[in-house]
């Protein structure tokens, strides 16, 4: 993932160069262009040089001469292709975090489908169970009661072979 992402941050730059370039040309020919370039690239060019100074312990309040306008809109040029190079790797990130999330989302919905599963099959064999052992009851009564009327039917027929035997003497 690292390398695939390198490789696509130099893309960006690389794509960035020409814009960068197409920036330049059109603060050149269009003045309402470029007079907002050179006012953006002049206040970050104050911005940078007092943030730097309360970072050295320099004084804050001294007058910051402005950049000429060359590099003005050479300094804007590249913050723009600097803003687009950010702008898209944000999205790009964006993107993937929001896949890696709707990946996840696939997963846990598919393991609660499992696991939903899972319960209806334990609760179906539940019931299977509950069917079996009523069939098992019922077949042991009939045992029971079959056995009772063997020993009954047993009962019977020597009492009748006693009364056989009884009349033949």
């Amino acid at each position: 993932m690292l390398p695939l992402l390198k490789l696509g941050t130099l893309a960006l730059r690389t794509i960035s160069r020409p814009i960068a370039r197409r920036l330049k040309v059109e603060a050149g020919l269009h003045p309402t262009f470029r007079d907002y370039i050179i006012s953006f690239a002049q206040a970050n060019y104050r911005f940078r040089t007092n943030l730097q100074r309360r970072l050295y312990g320099r004084a804050t309040d001294v007058v910051i001469r402005p950049m000429d306008e060359e590099k003005a809109v050479g300094a804007a040029a590249e913050l723009l292709g600097e803003l687009v190079i950010f702008t898209v790797a944000g999205l790009a990130i964006i993107y993937e975090v929001q896949r890696s999330a709707r990946s996840e989302a696939r997963k846990e919905e598919q393991r609660r489908q499992e696991i939903e599963a899972m319960k209806q099959k334990g609760t179906d064999l539940e019931k299977e169970v509950q069917c079996l052992k009523a069939k098992l009851q019922e077949m042991e009564q009939l045992v029971q009661r079959r056995s009772w009327l063997d020993l009954i039917r047993f009962w019977q027929s020597q009492a009748l072979e006693e009364h056989k035997s009884a009349r033949f003497e």
